[in-house]
C-alpha cells in the first residue's frame, strides 16, 4: 500500500508550472499507458490553457486548488477547489482562471 499527499504534490506542481515557459506541469501518480486507469496531477498558471484535444476515454477533473474552465465546443463549465467535473466524450480544452491544480483521472 502506498500513500501520497495530493495537496503537497499540487503545491509542488504549481511551483514548477510557475517557472515553466509553458505555465504547465504534471506528474502521473497512478497508472500509465500500460494500465486502464491513469491519474495525473496537472498544474496550470493563471491564464494558461490546455489546447483542445480528443478524450482518450472516460475522464474526470477533481480540482485540488484554484479555478478553471472546461470547454467543449459551445459548452463550458467552471470548477473550483473541491469540485469534480465530468469530461464530455468530445474535443475539449482547459483554461486556468487562476493558478489551478487538478487531478485528472482517465479510464481507457
Amino acid at each position: 500500500m502506498e500513500k501520497m499527499s495530493l495537496t503537497a504534490l499540487a503545491r509542488q506542481q504549481l511551483k514548477l508550472a510557475a517557472t515553466s515557459s509553458s505555465g504547465r506541469s504534471s506528474q502521473t501518480v497512478y497508472g500509465g499507458h500500460q494500465r486502464s486507469l491513469r491519474q495525473t496531477v496537472v498544474a496550470l498558471s493563471a491564464g494558461k490553457k490546455m489546447a483542445e484535444h480528443d478524450s482518450p476515454g472516460e475522464a474526470t477533473l477533481y480540482i485540488l486548488s484554484g479555478k478553471l474552465l472546461l470547454i467543449a465546443g459551445e459548452d463550458s463549465w467552471k470548477g473550483s477547489t473541491g469540485d469534480i467535473l465530468f469530461v464530455p466524450p468530445a474535443r475539449h480544452g482547459v483554461e486556468a482562471l487562476e493558478d489551478v491544480a487538478f487531478l485528472l483521472t482517465v479510464a481507457m
